[in-house]
């Protein structure tokens, strides 16, 4: 499967595509680097986003998952840039609960593209995160964003 690393502020990140979509964003440096035009646009995507760029063109994205969890991921899709949703929001707009919305977030493959890091606890309390450097992670995003301060 073609795979492209880079540097980020929360660490290096490799992305995978296979058959002209993103399928995995994970923590780590892989030797072998692939040079495609999608994952290029995808580095190209992290980078902006990295240097504070809030209007961001949607790429192909074709995680693995359930049903359930293909509905929790887009909605949070649709979560703007400096906002925040509750688990239990969101998992209203899914047409679940919070507990199974929460374990969706957790396994999602495609974190930061697909903003899991923007889905809060109760009370605006911030959770887990499930990307390297846990919650550390998910607080430095959240900043970034300028939806912690």
């Amino acid at each position: 499967m073609p795979s492209l690393s880079l540097h980020s502020p929360v660490g290096d990140l490799t992305i995978f595509e296979d058959n002209q979509a993103i399928v995995v964003v994970e923590w780590g440096w892989v030797e072998h680097q692939d040079d495609t035009p999608l994952l290029n646009r995808a580095r190209d995507w992290l980078n902006f986003y990295f240097d504070g760029e809030t209007n961001l063109p949607d790429l192909p994205l074709r995680p693995a998952g359930s049903v359930h969890q293909h509905r929790v991921w887009s909605e949070m899709r649709k979560i703007p840039h400096g906002h925040t949703l509750s688990y239990g929001a969101l998992a209203e707009r899914a047409g679940s609960n919070a507990r199974a919305t929460g374990t969706a977030c957790g396994a999602n493959p495609i974190p930061i593209i697909i903003p899991c890091h923007r889905v809060l606890a109760a009370n605006q309390r911030i959770g887990g995160y499930s990307g390297q450097g846990g919650v550390e992670t998910k607080v430095a995003l959240l900043r970034l964003e300028g939806s912690l301060l």
